[in-house]
């Protein structure tokens, strides 16, 4: 049930606009786990496997943006509007969007019943925007675009260590 896979933005995403700007780049991946997960469930548990750790140390000495599980944890609960690199552009009941301290990258997680009706479907998903103040049709630039294809499994490996997380808790 757990495989991640590549999907279009769903119509309701927050991360939906940015597909339609200029020299955007978004994508979008989801899976399915058994159960009933909640929004604040998975943003904890995305934010707090060892993988996204090690994303979180390299952030901490780099640009000295440490973080905390315990404030992954209010993050997901509501609770804090900003967490390590990034602030909360926008919150759902269902979702969450957040925007890194230079406002070039958004990610974005939400979840909604599995379409089986048994489970829980969680999406993740991103968008790198052309720096503000760019001219008309900027793109994204040479390195991301050279940096996609580890972009796009970082994305994977990110969503499937969280459904390991998740399902680790409700073992």
């Amino acid at each position: 049930m757990s495989s991640i896979r590549p999907c279009p933005l769903p119509e309701v995403s927050l991360l939906g606009h940015y597909r339609l700007q200029q020299g955007a780049y978004t994508d979008c991946y989801y899976t399915e786990i058994a159960g009933s997960v909640s929004q604040a469930e998975f943003v904890e548990a995305f934010y707090t496997t060892w993988v996204f750790k090690l994303e979180r140390t390299i952030l901490k000495w780099a640009v000295a943006r440490p973080s905390t599980d315990a404030q992954a944890a209010l993050l997901a609960q509501g609770g804090l509007d900003a967490f390590s690199a990034w602030t909360v552009e926008d919150r759902r009941s269902d979702q969450l969007l957040l925007c890194d301290m230079h406002g070039s990258t958004r990610s974005w997680l939400m979840t909604a019943p599995a379409e089986s009706g048994d489970g829980t479907r969680l999406y993740f998903g991103s968008a790198v925007v052309p720096a503000k103040g760019s001219e008309s049709g900027a793109d994204i630039g040479t390195g991301f675009r050279l940096l996609l294809g580890f972009h796009k499994m970082y994305s994977r490996i990110l969503l499937k260590a969280a459904v390991g997380r998740l399902q680790t808790r409700n073992a």
